[in-house]
């Protein structure tokens, strides 16, 4: 069961994120002479609203075999497949639905990204911007979707189905966060039953240094002091400047694959990333990969491969109360496979205490692919793996495989690592962190030039100084820290339903989260996090 922590490992896979970003034109469209009828909330009009007069396309209808879209960035009509002249095109404006919560930070979308709702069942329904389509407040979290082919029109409820769908997004608006600790643990002590829900305010700004909000002091750009009880800024969307991020729904997937060993590709390729449910997981990529194939997937919505203080950021919003703030379903899908939920781990309402497997078998850790054992995520079990405890949040952040995130150790010379040695490598170019061993690895792809596509963390020889934390990423503040024993294995755990906590270290530099562990009588969360180098998994973002 996947709780909310750091952690880091082997077999698992990378999320992808977007951040809002200004996109560029395209070029595919021409704007031609056609004859146009226009109304606003149903009545007819002769004027188009403007731009920031609060209302959005509600319909766009073309006759002849023409297709309407509306350019949002230089607000005016665009005509695609006009072939005839006279052809006439119905624009239908309605009052844009915001949520008042969310003080401004309401879901952006850009050409290609279509807001949908999604019921129960997984239906997916094209929805219209005037539409209720999404409401934080009842843990119903805005989705869209990227299709396969995105000259395709559909129209407001209308069913998008499956098979045209390439990758769902689930949107986090920009928040502050009320700090609950401050994570500056230098050694395993002793732990506390410490999970609660964290305070989150929706918005726009940027918390300043006053009595009552701060911005940490650890991202670029940012000052003020913090302390427990100030309200930060969540620095995942400081770096970047955005008003939120789209968060794959789903663990990347690798587009074709029939069988697991077919999604276990090393390769730099972004045309086979997919974020679907019931697709295999893309498995065995080294980070390198996993961030050049994210980062060229969809460049002008600024896709990028998930960040530590990204994961952090999904991890901090679930626990709020506007998400199910409880520890998660694992994903215990033996093919690893996307969007499924075990049946027999513990469910909302997981204390902490530790399950004995030789006791109650049907309540520990089961992996397989029958349906007795695991279900997809369009299913009562299936809820609860999501991040709202419905159909509406995101998955396979807990189990399923283990997620690389671009969070990073620097060495002693304040040098992004590329790993721990020659078969234990990111991939990137750069130093061997590892103890006792010199030299660089010089064939593999150069870091990113821009830093705020990954988080740095100050070189240690030990994985218990957890004050090298990021304030937001899960991390340092999911303490303190002690040792367990599981049979024969020992774990360094959190307070936080004693996830498994072992900070980036000489020995191993790279952050993975979401792991769990078959061999260990617990379950594991989104706040679980562990050093690792290669055979994981990857979550983007757009």
């Amino acid at each position: 069961m996947k709780k909310i922590m750091l952690i880091g490992g082997f077999l698992c896979f990378f999320m992808l994120i977007f951040s809002f970003f200004e996109l560029s034109e395209n070029n595919n469209y021409e704007v031609n002479s056609s004859l146009i009828g226009l109304t606003i909330d149903g009545i007819s009009m002769t004027t188009f609203p403007t731009k920031d007069s609060g209302y959005t396309i509600d319909s766009i209808k073309c006759d002849k075999g023409a297709t309407g879209v509306w350019d949002y960035e230089n607000w005016g009509l665009k005509i695609r497949n006009m072939t005839q002249s006279r052809t006439k095109c119905q624009i239908n404006f309605v009052s844009k639905y915001t949520e008042n919560i969310l003080n401004g930070a309401d879901p952006v979308l850009k050409e290609g990204l279509i807001p949908v709702i999604i019921e129960n069942d997984g239906t997916v329904k094209k929805a219209s911007l005037g539409w209720e389509w999404y409401k934080y407040e009842t843990q119903r979290w805005a989705n869209a979707v990227i299709l396969n082919n995105e000259t395709e029109i559909y129209y407001d409820g209308d069913t998008i189905p499956e098979s045209a769908i390439e990758s769902y997004f689930v949107w986090i608006p920009r928040y502050k966060y009320k700090i609950f600790d401050m994570g500056i643990y230098e050694k395993l002590t002793t732990i506390e039953n410490k999970p609660k829900i964290i305070e989150v305010v929706f918005g726009t700004d940027t918390t300043t240094d006053t009595s009552s909000s701060c911005a940490s002091p650890l991202v670029s750009g940012a000052s003020g002091t913090c302390s427990v009880g100030k309200y930060m800024t969540h620095p995942a969307f400081i770096s970047f400047d955005s008003i939120g991020m789209w968060v794959g729904k789903f663990e990347t997937g690798y587009k074709g694959a029939s069988t697991t060993t077919e999604a276990e590709k090393n390769e730099n390729n972004p045309s086979k990333i997919q974020i679907k449910p019931d697709v295999y997981s893309w498995r065995n990529i080294q980070v390198a990969n996993a961030y050049f194939s994210s980062y060229n997937y969809k460049r002008d919505y600024n896709s990028h491969m998930m960040k530590n203080t990204e994961w952090g950021a999904v991890a901090y919003l679930q626990h709020s109360q506007y998400g199910s703030h409880t520890s998660l379903r694992v994903n215990n899908n033996s093919d690893y496979k996307t969007g499924y939920a075990g049946v027999h781990e513990p469910t909302i309402g997981f204390t902490g205490t530790n399950i004995s497997c030789s006791s109650n078998p049907d309540a520990c850790n089961e992996y397989g692919t029958n349906n007795n054992i695991t279900r997809l995520w369009n299913t009562d079990i299936g809820y609860l793996a999501s991040t709202t405890g419905n159909i509406s949040g995101i998955y396979d952040m807990s189990g399923g495989a283990w997620e690389n995130v671009m969070g990073v150790m620097l060495n002693e010379n304040e040098i992004p690592c590329s790993g721990k040695d020659i078969n234990g490598n990111s991939g990137f170019n750069g130093p061997y962190c590892n103890v006792g061993q010199t030299g660089n690895l010089s064939t593999g792809l150069s870091f990113p030039n821009d830093s705020r596509y990954y988080d740095k963390y100050e070189y240690s020889t030990l994985s218990e100084t957890y004050n090298r934390r990021i304030l937001g990423d899960a991390t340092g503040e999911i303490g303190p820290f002690t040792s367990r024993t599981y049979g024969s294995i020992v774990r360094d755990v959190g307070s936080w339903y004693e996830d498994e906590g072992w900070f980036v270290w000489s020995r191993d530099s790279w952050f993975v989260r979401g792991v769990t562990d078959i061999t260990m009588e617990k379950d594991q969360s989104i706040f679980s996090h562990q050093y690792g180098q290669t055979r994981n998994n990857f979550k983007m973002m757009v």
